[in-house]
């Protein structure tokens, strides 16, 4: 089967930041699937919208249904990284998807910590578990952390000093990338 459904990741610079190629893509689309916020960085679009809300379970059978039809999603950066595309290709086959990653939350965070990307744990807590952290805590280990939210720092902060890493230096990157790029730097046990 011809590749019909299209996953794009965007970065915090919205669609801006897309290659022309990508951006026909995007323009092209006859259905446009995102999150609000993605939806919201391409106001321009006149394609029929499906938005995330009630679940990505729901959204991906209302995919199916516009199957053979040009279906964009938007992504947030690498969408194979704990990212939407890895949902879609459980559902769909490989044939009938194209991908077109932008950097990914970890690639960028190793980037402004310039650090060796294989040389460091990985790991979520966006949608999964805190204790997701317990199996990679270690000495001199550098984690990059995927977080939920903004309270996410704290308690990673916190389970660092429960589990007596206190002293551990704590970095938060927000909106890689894009022109609210921030970083703030503290210790664990003070956060």
């Amino acid at each position: 089967m011809k590749p019909w459904l299209t996953v794009i990741g965007v970065g915090d610079d919205g669609l801006s930041g897309l290659s022309p190629a990508a951006r026909a893509l995007v323009d092209g689309a006859e259905l446009l699937v995102g999150g609000e916020r993605h939806q919201a960085m391409a106001p321009d679009v006149s394609a029929p919208r499906l938005t995330w809300v009630d679940g990505v379970p729901k959204a991906i059978d209302a995919i199916a249904e516009w199957r053979g039809r040009r279906v964009v999603v938007l992504a947030t950066g690498d969408p194979m990284c704990f990212g939407g595309g890895t949902n879609l290709g459980r559902r769909f086959d490989s044939t009938e998807m194209v991908v077109v990653p932008a950097p990914g939350a970890f690639s960028l965070a190793a980037a402004r910590m310039v650090w060796s990307l294989p040389d460091v744990e990985t790991v979520t807590v966006h949608g999964r578990p805190l204790e997701r952290l317990n199996l990679v805590i270690a000495p001199d280990t550098r984690l990059l952390v995927l977080s939920r939210d903004g309270d996410t720092p704290a308690q990673v902060a916190a389970l660092l000093t429960e589990r007596g890493f206190g002293p551990s230096t704590v970095t938060v990157l927000e909106h890689l990338g894009g022109p609210k790029e921030r970083r703030i730097d503290g210790v664990a046990e003070t956060w």
